[in-house]
C-alpha cells in the first residue's frame, strides 16, 4: 500500500516531474515502423505528456522533432516533405531530421537567418520493426544486444495496443505470475494446430501438456525473483507431481519492459510507454528461435482484435470488452473472449485511470510487484540527485547486456534450475541466427557495481 503522495510519485510523467525525468534517460518507442510506410511518412506522435512529429525524409532518414514549429508555434505534424526536409505550412521554414533550419523562404535572397535557428530534434533508432527516441538531454545511452534487437528480421515480428490508463498499472500486469491462473483461465484447450501466434495456448516444453492447462489446474505457484544487470527475472515454479514441475520463466528489463515466453520457441519483449498520465501504448517485439516468423498471419490475427490507426482494442471500456455471461459460464473465466490482451487490458483499466494505490493489500504472490516500485523510486530518487540510474548503458556495458533468458517448460522437480538453463541453451544452439550467442543467464554487471547494489537493496526479501 502506497501513500497518494507516493502513488503519484511513481506515475507522473510528464516534463520535469520526477518519474518523467527518469524515463527520458532511456530510449522509448515511439511508432512502429509500419506507421511510416504509408503515402506520407510522416504523423504527430504523443510520448511522456510531450507532443512531436516523426517523419521519414526523401533519403529514408529517420527524425523526430518537437511538433510546434520555432517560428511561431504552427503545427509541424501538417508540414510537407519535401527539398531534404518538413516544411512548415504557415511560413514555409523547412528543417531537416536533425533539427537545422534548412530555410527560411519569405527572408531577402542571401539571408543567414536560418543558421540561427534551430528546432529540437530527438536521436532515433529503428530495431526490428519499432522505432524509438532518446527524448532527454545529453548524450544517448547504448541500446543492449537484446535478442528482440539481435535477431534477424524475418525472426521478429512487432506490433503495439492502447491501453486507457497509466503505463505503471499496465507494466504491473506483466510482472505478476499469479494473474494467469485465474484471469487467462480457459475452460478447454487447443488444438495444437491451432496455437500459432496466440499466447498461452501452445504446450509447454518438454510436454504435451498445454499451458492453459497447466494455469488452470496448478494456481498456487512459488515465485522466486533473482536480482540482475538488467533488473528482475522471476522464476514460477507449479509443482506438477513429486517427479515433474512446470518451470516459467520470466524477466522485468528495468525501466518499464518485461521479457516473457510466448511459445516454446517464441518469446515477447514488451516496453509499456506513456502516451500521459492516464494512457499508454504497448509496443511488442515477438522473436522467433525456430523458424521466421509468419509476419502476416501474425499480424492479421492481431488486426482482428485491434483498429488502424490508433490501434485502439476492438473490445474495451466501452463496449464493456464483450463481456459474454453465457461464455463466463461455460468457456473462459472473463467472459471476455479468447485473447489475453483483452483480459489484460479490463484488468488494469477497471483499477481507474490511474490506480489508487493507497486502498490495494498487496499479498506474497506480488511480491515482484512490491520489490519493483523500490527499485523505481530508488532510480528516481538517484537520478533526481545526480547518479547514474539502472540500464543507462555504456558502448562497453550494451554488448555484454545479451538475452535475457525466458523458458515455459516442464522438466524434473528435483533439478528445474538445471533443466530451464539447459533448455535456453539448447534453444540457443538450435536457432539459426543465435547459435553463437553466449548464454544469456550468466549476467554480466552490464551497468555496474552501483546498479546491481541498487537491486540488492530492493530485493532483500524475494524467496
Amino acid at each position: 500500500m502506497l501513500t497518494a503522495e507516493q502513488n503519484r510519485f511513481i506515475t507522473q510523467v510528464g516534463p520535469r516531474t520526477p518519474a518523467g525525468t527518469l524515463l527520458r534517460r532511456y530510449w522509448q518507442p515511439v511508432a512502429l515502423k509500419e506507421e511510416l510506410e504509408g503515402k506520407r511518412p510522416a504523423k504527430p506522435v504523443q510520448v511522456l505528456g510531450q507532443h512531436f512529429v516523426l517523419f521519414r525524409d526523401q533519403a529514408g532518414r529517420y527524425g523526430l522533432l518537437d511538433r510546434d514549429c520555432p517560428h511561431r508555434g504552427a503545427d509541424l505534424a501538417f508540414g510537407r516533405l519535401e527539398d531534404g526536409g518538413l516544411r512548415c505550412l504557415f511560413h514555409g521554414w523547412l528543417f531537416d531530421v536533425e533539427g537545422n533550419c534548412l530555410e527560411v523562404p519569405t527572408e531577402p535572397e542571401g539571408s543567414k537567418f536560418c543558421t540561427r535557428v534551430r528546432q529540437r530534434a530527438y536521436p532515433v533508432a529503428v530495431r526490428n520493426g519499432i522505432i524509438f527516441a532518446y527524448l532527454g538531454d545529453g548524450e544517448a545511452p547504448a541500446l543492449p544486444s537484446l535478442d528482440c534487437f539481435i535477431a534477424p528480421d524475418e525472426y521478429t515480428f512487432a506490433f503495439k495496443g492502447l491501453m486507457d490508463c497509466n503505463w505503471l498499472q499496465a507494466l504491473e500486469v506483466g510482472i505478476d505470475p499469479a494473474h494467469a491462473s485465474f484471469l487467462h483461465r480457459f475452460a478447454e484447450d487447443d488444438e495444437a494446430n491451432d496455437t500459432y501466434g496466440r499466447q498461452f495456448r501452445s504446450a509447454s516444453a518438454d510436454s504435451e501438456m498445454p499451458i492453459t492447462r497447466v494455469m488452470r489446474e496448478y494456481s498456487r505457484p512459488e515465485i522466486k525473483l533473482e536480482e540482475t544487470s538488467y533488473g528482475m527475472r522471476l522464476v514460477t515454479l507449479r509443482r506438477i507431481s513429486n517427479a515433474r514441475t512446470h518451470v516459467r520463466v520470466t524477466n522485468l528489463l528495468f525501466p518499464q519492459a518485461f521479457v516473457i515466453p510466448m511459445s516454446a520457441d517464441m518469446t515477447i519483449s514488451q516496453w509499456h510507454v506513456p502516451i500521459d498520465e492516464t494512457r499508454c501504448y504497448w509496443y511488442a517485439i515477438f522473436t522467433s528461435f525456430g523458424g521466421p516468423v509468419d509476419k502476416k498471419k501474425m499480424r492479421e490475427q492481431r488486426l482482428e482484435l485491434y483498429e488502424l490507426p490508433d490501434y485502439k482494442p476492438r473490445r474495451n471500456r466501452s463496449n464493456n470488452y464483450g463481456y459474454n455471461s453465457d461464455e463466463q459460464a461455460l468457456e473462459t473465466y472473463t467472459g471476455m473472449g479468447h485473447d489475453i490482451n483483452v483480459h489484460d487490458h479490463w484488468a488494469v483499466e477497471s483499477q481507474g485511470k490511474i490506480q489508487d494505490r493507497s486502498r490495494e493489500h498487496l499479498a506474497g504472490s506480488d511480491k515482484a510487484i512490491t520489490v519493483y516500485r523500490r527499485m523505481l523510486t530508488d532510480a528516481i530518487e538517484r537520478n533526481g540527485a545526480g547518479e547514474t540510474p539502472p540500464m543507462v548503458l555504456d558502448q562497453q556495458s550494451a554488448k555484454s547486456l545479451t538475452g535475457p533468458a525466458t523458458v515455459d517448460g516442464i522438466g524434473p522437480t528435483d533439478r528445474w534450475e538445471e533443466y530451464w538453463k539447459q533448455t535456453d541453451s539448447n534453444r540457443r544452439q538450435a536457432a539459426v541466427w543465435a547459435a553463437s550467442a553466449p548464454s544469456a543467464y550468466v549476467d554480466g554487471d552490464a551497468s555496474g557495481s552501483r546498479t546491481l547494489a541498487l537491486v540488492r537493496r530492493a530485493t532483500r526479501l524475494v524467496d
